[in-house]
């Protein structure tokens, strides 16, 4: 399979967040990624499993590294790592930076309006999707 025919994989929106977490990825730096449960709901789509592959693309939606999920589990926010924090490679050295981070971005409008819900909030009992991948190749 080419990797036009795979998943696109995609990091934050559009704008300087992805650009500084897709340099995260393609440095090796950041090996795993936090989504919302609720995400999948909404678009109605699988949860990535152990061995899937996706391309990942940068703002300009070009394809800039095949990745393989490596792991991906379904835990509370509450219940998020350090080691899965630290492995985000944005620079957490402890889950409250993590959680405040992730906190400022999930309540923030766009992923509101991707929700349909101008008031959505996140507490410990929020699903989120933990997953950790492994760049194959650079595109």
């Amino acid at each position: 399979m080419s990797h036009e025919e795979l998943p696109i994989f995609e990091l934050g929106f559009p704008g300087p967040l992805r650009d500084q977490l897709v340099a995260a990825v393609l440095s090796g730096a950041k090996t795993s990624t936090s989504a919302l449960a609720i995400d999948y709901e909404t678009e109605g789509s699988p949860l990535p499993e152990p061995g899937e592959r996706a391309v990942l693309i940068d703002s300009d939606a070009r394809p800039v590294a095949l990745i393989e999920m490596t792991e991906v589990r379904v835990v509370r926010v509450g219940d998020c790592d350090l080691q899965h924090a630290i492995d985000e490679g944005e620079g957490f050295t402890t889950v409250a930076e993590w959680r405040r981070d992730h906190e400022k971005f999930w309540h923030g409008d766009e992923v509101r309006e991707e929700l349909g819900d101008p008031e959505f909030t996140i507490t410990d009992d929020t699903l989120m999707v933990a997953q950790r991948f492994r760049v194959v190749s650079l595109l």
